[in-house]
């Protein structure tokens, strides 16, 4: 009961952050036009968003982490090497994601950094995961629980750590093409994440794990403040990859891999409507869906943009409820 009630005070101290945060650094972000062209198939159905300033996930980066360092401070939580997981995750992808914004504005066009680059950072933070993952005793074990089955893969499991970070990163960034979309679904998963760690007693540092996951739902909430329809900012890949990769990160060290696809169906559906619309236009030269990811399809067929994004936060919540209760009764 202490670790929940630490939780909620951690959620509104960041929440609180977060808006003052978002209040000096939006106008910040306008000044310095850190705004990207809009994809030419948007360009009808998006046109009023065009100059509306990217880069907003330094709004809900930068305040869970000066909240978690004021806790510390305060004796309240303290480091370990699974939350040094975390901040390694979730700092490293912002930093990623960051560049790649950067560059684009700086080009004027939608090219930032390559994918080679990109992966060549992304195989760094998966090393660094993978040694602190390993010295803090924990086995390279794929594990599902329900079925009882554990399997070592031994250094095998770097490459899965780099998996996990990936897709997941990937899926929120490919979510991330509505007002609150993305923001809003993350707060379902990143808040059923907090209340699965509180109950993973046998990983070293679940405390401040779940502490941790409910200091960024309060600062996603501060940030929907802003980014919810009409957007007054978007989270850009700053913000996407830096969620996604924290959300496999979650995954991975509360042993929930598996049930990630669940907490985030709507991601994976997103990602699997992409993948679909490739494979089949490879075949057929025609479009399975009339834009893909599967959102803007509905946006085609003429669906009121925040009812588009009430929809998919429903399907999110009701997903993620499904989870917990697999969690507890399965």
């Amino acid at each position: 009961m202490l670790i929940l009630t630490k939780s909620v005070l951690a959620l509104m101290i960041s929440f609180l952050i977060s808006v003052l945060f978002g209040v000096i650094v939006i106008p910040f972000l306008k000044r310095i036009h850190a705004s990207q062209r809009l994809s030419i198939y948007l360009e009808e159905t998006h046109k009023k968003k065009q100059g509306t300033p990217t880069m907003g996930g330094v709004i809900f980066i930068i305040p869970p982490l000066f909240a978690y360092l004021l806790l510390i401070l305060l004796d309240k939580v303290e480091i370990n090497n699974s939350i040094l997981i975390i901040f390694i995750t979730f700092i490293g992808y912002g930093i990623i994601g960051f560049l790649d914004d950067y560059l684009i504005i700086k080009r004027n066009n939608n090219k930032g950094l390559s994918e080679s680059e990109k992966l060549l950072g992304q195989l760094i933070i998966s090393v660094l995961f993978f040694y602190l993952f390993s010295v803090s005793g924990n086995e390279p074990l794929l594990w599902i629980h329900t079925l009882g089955i554990k399997i070592n893969i031994g250094w095998w499991y770097g490459l899965f750590i780099l998996f996990v970070l990936l897709a997941s990163s990937n899926a929120v960034n490919l979510t991330d093409g509505l007002d609150g979309l993305a923001g809003g679904l993350s707060v379902i998963a990143f808040l059923t994440f907090g209340i699965i760690s509180i109950n993973t007693g046998w990983l070293d540092g679940y405390e401040e794990l779940s502490i941790f996951a409910f200091l960024l739902v309060g600062s996603l909430l501060g940030f929907l403040v802003f980014n919810v329809s009409p957007a007054k900012v978007f989270m850009g890949d700053t913000g996407s990859l830096s969620l996604g990769a924290t959300l496999g990160a979650y995954a991975i060290l509360t042993r929930h891999e598996i049930l990630l696809i669940i907490i985030g169906f709507v991601f994976v559906m997103e990602t699997i409507s992409v993948i679909l619309q490739r494979f089949y236009y490879k075949l057929t030269h025609k479009r399975l869906f009339l834009m893909a990811p599967i959102h803007h399809s509905f946006e085609k067929k003429g669906w009121n943009e925040r009812n588009i994004v009430k929809l998919f936060w429903i399907i999110g919540l009701i997903a993620s409820l499904i989870s917990l209760m697999f969690v507890t009764y399965i």
